[in-house]
């Protein structure tokens, strides 16, 4: 068994560590910021708050806060463009997974100009970019520690994503007090992305024993509180637990990456406008169901049933278990979070979805992550989950 692992950054958790900010700064020994962000955090006042605090450092700062939920090529530009009128020479990536992706595709802007789409795939970033804080609000992407952004591209309606290990932000503070207000269905799609980050991951054909401990660890905590922590954000055990889980999930998916579910909902959220999380959530039964033959392994069936025990609230011995019951199971975390039935529940007209079934299926089969799938995976599959999903 081969494999290899990394992991390079500074990560600062606890509640409260947003204070830590100044101090982490001045680290990095540099003098301005460009805070991304979006606009509900700079309407709370909590953009202000970050901006206030490097004060203390004698860190001058400028805030970008137009990111919106599938970032955009121009929202990419209009903030790289700010980053260099504003003499910044740093970057404060503040909030969920979009102002994260949006910094890391501006870092690169920044660093080495040209036009985010010329980095598209991995390996095209040729160097170290403007350093990063990465502070998430949200519990879900796991962003603050992986090597990818993710920008939508509305010429071609297509989800591009730029791969690369320059792209890993050199601090991220994880503060589960920042979690605590975020609306229920905010709080149900980010963390199910969570979820299946480390589902995909944990199954993975790249996966292995380091990546492997992070999934499993993941799915436990974020099984057992996502419940509570969407009943009540200000759960505040469980909102460490969410945000402990999407920390390690996104640990795990950097190694291992993930499969069909990402794949596919990328277009979708590309043509539609689908929340990220929504979209996952959605085609996730399906997928499980369509890589149950791959539990013929036993290694793979032991695999189903501790993602059952994880997200099941009521699960049963090992020996009672069955692959379907994962799918089963999901179907009802899924109506307990709020998650809409079917792609058409979540506001897509079948009209529409047929109009454009064809090229979407393309889209996902151009994912490095339909390789790494469980269960090959050919355009054929892709056209029969997404049609079974709507």
């Amino acid at each position: 068994m081969d494999f290899t692992f990394s992991i390079s950054q500074n990560v600062v958790f606890g509640a409260g560590t947003l204070s830590k900010l100044p101090e982490v700064a001045a680290k990095l020994g540099k003098s301005k910021a460009l805070i991304i962000s979006g606009p509900h955090l700079e309407k709370i006042g909590l953009v202000a708050k970050c901006s206030d605090a490097m004060k203390t450092s004698e860190i001058e700062s400028v805030s970008f806060c137009r990111t919106e939920g599938n970032p955009s090529v121009e929202t990419v530009n209009a903030a790289a463009a700010l980053y260099k009128e504003s003499g910044a020479d740093f970057i404060v990536a503040f909030g969920g997974g979009s102002p994260l992706d949006v910094a890391k595709a501006v870092a690169v802007l920044a660093t080495f100009g040209g036009k985010i789409t010329d980095y598209e795939g991995g390996g095209k970033v040729p160097g170290p970019v403007v350093p990063m804080i990465a502070i998430p609000t949200t519990a879900g992407t796991g962003s603050e520690v992986t090597a990818f952004s993710v920008i939508t591209d509305h010429s071609r309606n297509y989800k591009l994503t730029v791969a690369s290990n320059y792209l890993l932000p050199s601090y991220a503070i994880l503060d589960p007090e920042l979690i605590s207000t975020v609306p229920a269905g905010t709080a149900a799609a980010c963390g199910i992305d969570a979820m299946i980050h480390a589902l995909e991951s944990y199954v993975s054909k790249a996966a292995s024993p380091f990546s492997e401990m992070f999934s499993l660890r993941a799915l436990e905590l974020i099984g057992e509180s996502i419940r509570d922590y969407v009943k009540d954000r200000g759960n505040k055990a469980a909102a460490e637990n969410m945000m402990l889980g999407s920390l390690f999930a996104g640990i795990a998916f950097s190694h291992a990456r993930l499969g069909d579910v990402h794949a596919m909902s990328h277009p979708v959220s590309a043509f539609f406008d689908v929340p990220h999380g929504v979209a996952n959530a959605i085609l996730l039964p399906k997928v499980v169901e369509f890589n149950e033959t791959a539990t013929e392994n036993p290694v793979f069936l032991k695999k189903y049933y501790n993602i059952y025990r994880c997200v099941c609230s009521t699960p049963v011995a090992y020996g009672d278990f069955v692959p379907s019951m994962l799918q089963g199971a999901l179907f009802v975390l899924n109506g307990e979070l709020g998650i809409p039935v079917g792609l058409s529940g979540a506001g897509i007209s079948a009209e529409a979805f047929e109009k454009v079934l064809d090229q979407m299926a393309d889209d996902a089969m151009k994912s490095g992550n339909i390789a790494i799938n469980p269960r090959k995976t050919e355009k054929s599959d892709v056209l029969e989950i997404y049609r079974k999903s709507f």
